[in-house]
């Protein structure tokens, strides 16, 4: 809690970003709480919570928080040290309990080049308020390089082709997809809210208005029952949208979840690790893109037959159709090793 003297520094942080948005050193901008669909059997985020459209006004005043913390922080603008940090918190010892202060100094620390806009879909809110706070967010921190944000296919497929080129223009950069699947009957099952045509109209609105576009799938969603229509479905949904960055996010089964639960009763079957390999196969040979296809996830924990790790978990990921051949041949060497699934993906 901060004291009177220490509210001038009050602004709500999420929980939530994706791990190629900066590490640990993006700036994490509220503009909407929690997710407006909250019904995907496979996730477990934001369940108890409510959505939540945060007014124009309480966004920029946490923008106008955070940039008098930074001030403050760096003495006016004579740079982050030491000394300046100390001097703060004996000031303001609540500091130390505020839940944003560390996420701002890293930020700080690290160059402040990165925001991310949250929570799960923030692209929802109407366009002139989103654009309103873009602006004031870009023009209060002119050292942002790229600003990004989550995005639900569906909202983009509704909005207008002129309002999204509006909201990049305004200074977003990067949008966030979770893809999972690109097969109705699999995304109709888990609840996602969205069908395959439908990934595909909001992620060619994102190309066209200008957007960098990162599509998140799930390997293993469709367990035994559907795994090559999981396969093939998802790399035809990818060739139409084409977008920069593919990213996968392999199922495992999170506690209080309904897909949690089907795999404890039996009536959703996991693949094995070799399974997932042969289902990854098939997804990757399907694929036509020039897109980065990225493994960068703790989940993507498939080893070659010297125990290293088969693909590498850098943001950017390998380059297709160049790389492509590459990934197969990692692929192939991950089906001849011994992978077994660690213990953090066992039920």
């Amino acid at each position: 809690m901060l004291s009177p003297d220490a509210q001038r520094y009050a602004f709500e942080t999420g929980i939530y970003r994706p791990p190629s948005e900066g590490g640990s050193y993006s700036l994490l901008v509220r503009f909407t709480r929690n997710c407006p669909w909250n019904r995907c059997d496979f996730c477990a985020m934001y369940k108890k919570e409510k959505f939540q459209v945060r007014p124009v006004t309480e966004i920029n005043s946490d923008i106008d928080a955070i940039a008098l913390l930074c001030s403050d922080l760096t003495r006016g603008g004579n740079g982050l040290n030491r000394e300046s940090v100390l001097a703060l918190i004996g000031r303001y010892p609540e500091l130390n309990d505020h839940p944003g202060f560390a996420m701002v100094y890293h930020w700080l620390l690290s160059g402040g080049k990165t925001a991310f806009v949250q929570d799960a879909n923030s692209v929802i809110l109407p366009t002139a308020d989103l654009v309103a706070a873009l602006r004031h967010l870009r023009s209060t921190f002119p050292s942002l390089e790229r600003v990004t944000s989550y995005a639900r296919s569906k909202t983009l497929s509704q909005k207008k082709p002129e309002e999204l080129v509006a909201i990049r223009q305004a200074g977003l950069d990067r949008l966030h997809v979770g893809l999972e699947s690109g097969d109705d009957d699999l995304l109709k099952k888990v609840k996602k809210g969205v069908t395959a045509d439908g990934h595909i109209a909001g992620g060619r609105k994102a190309m066209t208005a200008g957007f960098q576009l990162s599509e998140y799938w799930m390997p293993g969603l469709g367990g035994r029952e559907h795994w090559e229509q999981h396969a093939l479905g998802t790399a035809r949904v990818l060739n139409a949208i084409n977008p920069h960055y593919i990213r996968s996010r392999p199922f495992y089964p999170i506690a209080d979840t309904p897909l949690c639960a089907q795999a404890q009763n039996g009536a959703f079957q996991m693949l094995t690790p070799q399974e997932q390999l042969r289902e990854l196969k098939c997804m990757i040979t399907a694929l036509e893109v020039t897109s980065r296809v990225c493994f960068d996830h703790a989940g993507n924990y498939w080893t070659d037959r010297s125990g290293n790790l088969l693909f590498t978990n850098g943001y950017e990921g390998y380059q297709f159709p160049e790389e492509k051949q590459t990934v197969l041949d990692r692929i192939d060497e991950g089906l001849l090793a011994d992978n077994r699934r660690p213990a953090f993906l066992n039920l």
